[in-house]
């Protein structure tokens, strides 16, 4: 380990129609908006500068574009741990439509009917914390929302439910690392959305 103590960055997707209308966006494979285009290229810019040694994404093109768009199509790796939380029944749904039939309905305690539950979710996120802490050196992370909420979660040694403290925009950055030395790890940044524009 060098004397610098490695940083995972998390870059959520950029902006896609259901992102914007608020529908629950798992499995389905949207593209960005022409907004989410040019938030994707703003974050390349805003990432100018940092060296990576590894650069993973999800699959799902609405990260594996803003991967591309941000620069880093050609060094970036396809993690299918990545995807975005399979939302099953609630898919393409809004939060309301979904508490008008389940009221105390909270995806990171009760996960989605016909989709993931949240012991699936960490599951997944558990090995690709895994994976980055092997590397020892920065890492980037292309994915999506809930997802990059339970990682968060999970790289802070924390329930699933510790996702929903975790608010994250399209476009945004937000960086893990460690505090003292690799035993503690902690949030170095969160929901950077600086760089996005209108």
């Amino acid at each position: 380990m060098s004397e610098e103590l490695p940083i995972v960055y998390l870059a959520r997707h950029g902006e896609t129609a259901w992102s914007l209308s608020g529908q629950h966006t798992g499995l389905t494979d949207l593209p960005l908006t022409e907004r989410g285009q040019r938030n994707a290229v703003n974050l390349g810019v805003r990432l100018q500068g940092r060296a990576f040694a590894r650069v993973f994404t999800s699959p799902l093109q609405r990260a594996s574009v803003t991967c591309q768009l941000a620069g880093f199509g050609d060094m970036a790796e396809v993690d299918p741990n990545l995807v975005e939380w399979d939302y099953g029944e609630y898919e393409g749904l809004r939060r309301a439509e979904i508490q008008a039939k389940r009221p105390d309905w909270d995806i990171f305690r009760d996960g989605c009917p016909g989709g993931e539950s949240p012991a699936q979710v960490v599951a997944r996120a558990d090995r690709v914390v895994s994976r980055v802490r092997a590397i020892e050196r920065n890492v980037l992370l292309f994915s999506s929302g809930h997802f990059l909420r339970v990682f968060a979660a999970r790289w802070l040694a924390l329930e699933s439910t510790g996702g929903q403290y975790f608010l994250l925009g399209t476009a945004s950055l937000s960086a893990l690392s460690y505090e003292h030395d690799v035993a503690h790890p902690v949030v170095q940044m969160w929901n950077d959305t600086r760089h996005v524009g209108a």
